[in-house]
Parts: structure tokens; sequence; C-alpha cells
């Protein structure tokens, strides 16, 4: 069998060019747009199933160094820290307070239902929590993040099966959404209209925040508070590592040293951070990091996970829908907008915010009647406020079961 090995530099420029080839290939395949499977996992997860077939066939075994890999997953969600203003809270009202509540409850939730599964199948806890919201509403970013860390320690296979369970949540979720919405309409004869108040319209204008163009001073002034808060994650992650013994992901402690920048300079205005341009440094970032994370899938461990994580992911499936049609929806007011809200919690909730953009743009354009309120909220949720408990919540999960 030949052997190749790829340094740094070579394999970032094949992710660039795989990106590129994934962005091309989602804009000419309908099946690609209608379940909003990102480029990066189109081409990144074509790769890797190439490579496996050129090492089941004794062809070629490739080995990739994806040094710049972490760096730009830290950058990722620095990012999402820096667009996390708590200031937008105050505008939401109690759709907003519920939905999110229901988001955050649904984080632990999935944590515990992946266990609870792994269990039953005689799983390691930890892959049951590749099956949870690791990798279901936390999406690609989250399980291509956590995935090495669990295992790093011990859960073999960690990685692959996360980035498996993500693939299968983005398909479950942009299949179920827009169906569970038209069931709830049609189920309780909901009458066609949105909810539209100033409230709602004060929230949208604070979650656009400020709007400038990436010039060369923008980039520079962006790029230099994003490395500071990369270090200072570093460095918070070490300690409370050494001092307290709590295994804190330094992109996870970036985040939250990020969250508190935005919110100081949201009161004491120090710098011009705007969000558009904020908005593409992170897509650069998570569409490098995701394709290099694809790209290194090894196959040849997920064969011996394959029937006991699907079981714990049909057991997700199973609860996420029963929450949605029993609770949330009740929640939520029972009306038309609540419907349109519920097809975007299975959206991001079992898959990512693009499946929860699309699942609510074709409940609309099927009763043309658009939610204007969903449309706000759901965004909003599913984009920047989920990771405020999501992410510590997976962190103290791992921590827990780890071992």
């Amino acid at each position: 069998m030949m052997t190749l090995n790829l340094d740094a530099l070579t394999t970032t420029a094949l992710a660039l060019l795989l990106l590129g080839g994934g962005v091309l290939l989602k804009r000419h395949s309908r099946v690609l747009t209608f379940l909003c499977v990102p480029a990066p996992v189109v081409a990144g997860f074509g790769f890797a199933l190439v490579i496996w077939l050129l090492r089941k066939l004794g062809v070629l075994e490739l080995t990739l160094d994806t040094a710049l890999q972490g760096p730009l997953m830290v950058a990722f969600f620095t990012t999402v820290g820096l667009g996390g203003s708590l200031g937008l809270l105050r505008h939401g009202g109690k759709t907003l307070f519920i939905y999110l509540g229901a988001c955050w409850a649904l984080a632990i939730l999935q944590n515990l239902v992946g266990v609870g599964a792994a269990g039953l199948f005689s799983l390691d806890p930890l892959l049951g929590l590749m099956a949870g919201a690791v990798s279901l509403e936390g999406g690609f970013g989250a399980a291509a993040a956590f995935g090495p860390v669990a295992e790093g320690l011990g859960a073999q296979g960690a990685a692959t099966a996360a980035l498996a369970a993500a693939t299968f949540g983005m398909v479950a979720g942009g299949l179920l959404g827009t169906p569970v919405a038209r069931w709830l309409i049609s189920r309780h004869q909901l009458r066609l209209d949105s909810h539209n108040s100033a409230e709602l319209s004060q929230l949208e204008r604070a979650s656009q925040g400020s709007v400038g163009t990436l010039d060369s001073a923008t980039l520079l002034r962006l790029l230099t508070c994003i490395l500071v808060i990369m270090v200072l994650g570093f460095w918070l992650g070490g300690a409370l590592d050494a001092h307290l013994g709590v295994v804190l992901p330094s992109y996870v402690g970036a985040m939250f040293v990020a969250i508190i920048v935005r919110n100081l300079n949201d009161r004491m205005r120090l710098l011009e951070l705007p969000d558009s341009a904020i908005s593409t440094l992170g897509d650069v970032s998570l569409g490098l990091f995701l394709t290099m994370a694809m790209m290194s899938l090894k196959f040849w461990e997920l064969e011996q996970l394959g029937l006991p994580l699907l079981g714990v992911l049909l057991i997700q499936v199973v609860i996420m829908l029963l929450l949605t049609v029993f609770v949330l929806f009740r929640l939520l007011g029972r009306d038309y907008d609540a419907a349109v809200l519920c097809a975007g919690f299975m959206g991001h909730g079992l898959g990512a915010t693009p499946n929860a953009v699309a699942n609510m743009g074709a409940v609309c354009e099927h009763y043309k009647v658009f939610s204007y309120k969903a449309f706000i909220i759901v965004p909003l949720c599913g984009a920047v406020l989920i990771d405020i408990v999501a992410l510590p919540a997976i962190t103290w999960f791992i921590n827990a079961f780890a071992g």
C-alpha cells in the first residue's frame, strides 16, 4: 500500500480547494440545498469517504497534518462569543425567553439521554455524549471541537462518532421540521396569521447590531482582538485545569472571554466591532476547520460503532419529536407562530441554524404567511444565545463521565 504524508501547509491548501469545490457542488445540487448540508461537510465527507475506500482496497494510506485546525476552531468560537450580546435579551419578550429556555433545557436533556442510551447499548458514556448535544444541538462545529477531547480522555472513535452523529442530525432535522409544523397546523386547525409588534421590531434592530465592511483597518483590529482573546482563553483553560482539575477546552474559555469583551464594549464603546465583519471571519474559520475535521474522518473506527450509535440517535429523535409537539408548542402559545417556531426548533435542535431557517421558510412559503416572530427569534437563539449554556453543559458532562 502506498503511504502519503501531507504537511500542514499542503493539508490547509487541500482543505481550501475542497471547501471551494463543496460550495460549487452545493450551489448546483437541489438535494444538498434542501437539506442545508454545509459546504465543508459536502467536501470533507466526500474526501474522507474516498480515502477510506482506497485504504480498504489497499491502494493508499493518507496522513494529514491538521496543525492549523485547532487555532481555526478557537478563532471560530471566539467570533461566536463576540456576537453574544446579552443586551439582546432585554428586547426579546416572553416568547424569546421560553424558546431560549427550551434550547438550554434541550442541551442538558440530550446529554442525559445520550449517556442513558449509551448504557442500553453497552457504549462508553462519552460516546453517548457524542450522540447528544455535542453533535445534535451543537452541530458540526461542536462535534469537531469536542470529539477529539473525548477521544483524548479514552473514548476510542469519539471524534468520528461525533461527526457521523452530526451528519445524521443534519439530515433528520431537515426532513422532519417542516412536516411537524404542517401537522400541528392541520391537527389544531390554526388561524394562518402571524404576530408582529414594536417589541419584535426593536429586537430585530438590536440583533442586527453594527454593520461595516471588512477593510484593512477593520481586519487588523478584529484579528488583533480575536488573537488576544484566544491567548486569554488558553490561559483560562490552563489555569482551571491546573488549580481545579476542570478540563475546559481553550475554545470554550476563548468564547467566554469574548462574551465578556463584547458586553463590556457594548457599554463602554472602546472598539468598533462590526457584526457583519465578525460573522465573515467566523464563517471562514468555521469553513476551514470543519473541512479539515471532515477530511480526517476515520470510517474504519465507525464500523464498530454503527448500530449502537444509530440506536442512540433514533432515541434522541423520538424524544425531540415528543418534546416539540407536546411541550414546546403549548408553551409557545399553540398558534401559527408557535408551529413555525417548532419547525425551527426541530431544525437546529437536531442539525443547525440553516436547517431551522430552511424549515421555517418552507412552512411560510406553503401557507403564504410569513412568521416575523420566528425569523427573528430562531436565528438569534440558534446561532448565538444557545452556546451560553450548551457549551458549559457539554464540558461538565465530559468531565463528569471521563474515565
